[in-house]
């Protein structure tokens, strides 16, 4: 049996690698189509001022896309040094995306952003305008292929076990494509990204305005980012709703957690605002909450009720116990592909071949396990509560705040007051970091609460590992974490320098006051 230590270093070792990768890529999502804006306008205005804007915001992205590909190639190796016997048992389907992605999404991205950045003086307004649209939909793209991977496990449709190869094959890949937990998730997570991208832009613009420099590139900059970002943060809000009715269809279990409902309630189920969560005893001391809500947002419905984790337990007792033939059946074909009974038994149980597998964690011969065992097994199935629980509501909260400032910057941008709040261009300025904080505890939430999995319901985590030395393990986790510190400590200096710099960066000068020529223009 794998030793747990081996299982949670690995864990440990892609979750940092993961958590340092997603610092970059909502930046690179958000910031490109704020480009695509700017330089639109530049194009159907002829306003070099629109140009500048481009081109010193494409340097702060460029910065960051760089140090974005960097760290995501390494995610990618660890599939094969550290998750072998998932490679090897899911390949088919997983690799099918990422494989894709690298076709279709990273050449293009790729090959954009040098025409991007070395087009300007090669190409006609219209066609660099071009390069950098086909940029966005690059970097959109290479979203939309990771995250149907990703959504593929958290809801692995179009596929099945076959037990003559011993692994997950494809069986249907428009299946696998138009996942609906993989789509939800897409929209939502590039969504997030463009608040992100939308703050960056809203925050170092505020900053200017507060020092009363470069005054009239930080209006524009402050309400292209206002208005982008305010649509942004709405369409996460709204499609943070659809995600959540994904994960009540696909993962009960996360939903459970995520709410700390214990006991089925009453359709429809009431969401809680706060809870002191007891895990030891498996109940809430004490709670707040509002009727309905979380019925009309995992169901749809008023009538239909979400399960509790004790009424999850249950069931997934029952189907650890059906694995436990489905896991003798399958390794009586290993032996012998020609066994019909063991075949029959198999076809039976094999829905369940998962959950079966969960008591390898604990006993080599799964028919050997004790009730202790087995209690193990379905208690790993329920992830921790209060982590999910907090987690979750940190997320939104932060979001509902972004909503408020986003709106306040919007309608300021509307009454031409921009420079004139101090209060918002400071509120604006410290809520830099909130949408990083809220997307890093998004993709906490989403693949923390599908624990004990790698594949929800499929193949459990302790199964999916390399077969490495714990040493070799405390090596390479100090050594990324070390190396992806110095490569975030970097890019927060030179953004940091550029950004203090400002447009002078770009040797046309500051803006302090409209430009001569778009008076003229505008005379």
């Amino acid at each position: 049996m794998i030793s747990e230590q081996l299982v949670d270093l690995s864990r440990l070792q892609f979750a940092a690698t993961a958590m340092y990768h997603f610092l970059f890529v909502p930046l690179t999502l958000g910031m490109v189509w704020l480009l695509v804006i700017m330089e639109s306008v530049y194009v159907m205005t002829g306003n070099v001022i629109w140009k500048d804007m481009t081109r010193f915001w494409g340097k702060l992205f460029g910065i960051n896309f760089a140090l974005g590909v960097t760290t995501g190639i390494t995610l990618e190796f660890q599939f094969g040094t550290n998750w072998a016997y998932y490679s090897h048992y899911v390949g088919d389907i997983f690799g099918a995306p990422l494989a894709i992605e690298g076709l279709m999404a990273f050449f293009l991205e790729s090959t954009m952003i040098g025409l991007f950045f070395f087009g300007w003086d090669r190409l006609s307004k219209t066609q660099h305008l071009m390069v950098t649209i086909l940029m966005a939909v690059g970097t959109n793209l290479s979203a939309l292929w990771i995250l149907i991977a990703n959504g593929w496990m958290q809801n692995p449709v179009g596929a099945e076990f076959s037990y003559v190869t011993m692994r997950m094959e494809m069986t249907d890949f428009w299946a696998v494509l138009f996942n609906p937990d993989a789509q939800a998730k897409f929209v939502h997570t590039v969504s997030a990204g463009y608040v992100t991208g939308a703050m960056f832009v809203l925050s170092i613009s505020s900053w200017y305005l507060l020092k009363g420099r470069d005054t009239e590139f930080a209006k524009r900059s402050f309400r292209v980012a206002a208005a982008f970002g305010l649509a942004s943060v709405c369409s996460v809000i709204v499609l943070g709703d659809e995600s959540g009715y994904t994960v009540g269809e696909a993962q009960q279990t996360k939903m459970a957690a995520l709410e700390a409902m214990w006991e089925t309630e009453p359709a429809p189920a009431g969401l809680k605002l706060v809870a002191s969560i007891n895990e030891a005893e498996q109940k809430n001391d004490w709670e707040i909450e509002i009727p309905w809500v979380m019925g009309l947002i995992g169901t749809r419905s008023v009538d239909k009720q979400i399960p509790g984790i004790h009424e999850i337990k249950i069931k997934n007792r029952e189907r650890i116990e059906s694995g436990i033939h489905a896991v003798t059946a399958l390794e009586a074909l290993r032996a012998n592909r020609n066994d019909a009974a063991a075949k029959a038994l198999f076809e039976q149980h094999k829905a369940d071949l998962g959950f079966g597998l969960l008591l390898k964690k604990y006993v080599v011969d799964v028919r050997q396990a004790t009730p202790e065992m087995v209690q193990k097994a379905v208690d790993s199935t329920v992830p921790r509560v209060a982590p999910m629980f907090w987690a979750f509501r940190i997320m939104v909260g932060l979001g509902f705040l972004m909503l408020a400032l986003f709106g306040m910057a919007f309608w300021s941008s509307l009454k031409l007051e921009c420079g004139k709040r101090p209060w918002l261009l400071k509120w604006a300025l410290w809520m830099l970091p909130a949408p990083w904080i809220a997307c890093e505890l998004g993709w906490f939430v989403a693949e923390y609460g599908r624990q004990p999995w790698t594949i929800y319901g499929v193949l459990p985590t302790h199964l999916s590992v390399s077969t490495l030395s714990v040493n070799s393990l405390y090596g390479s986790l100090a050594g990324f974490i070390g190396f992806y510190t110095l490569l975030l400590i970097v890019e927060m200096y030179l953004m940091v320098k550029f950004a203090r710099i400002g447009p002078g960066s770009l040797g046309t000068g500051r803006y302090e006051h409209e430009p001569i020529h778009h008076a003229v223009q505008h005379a």
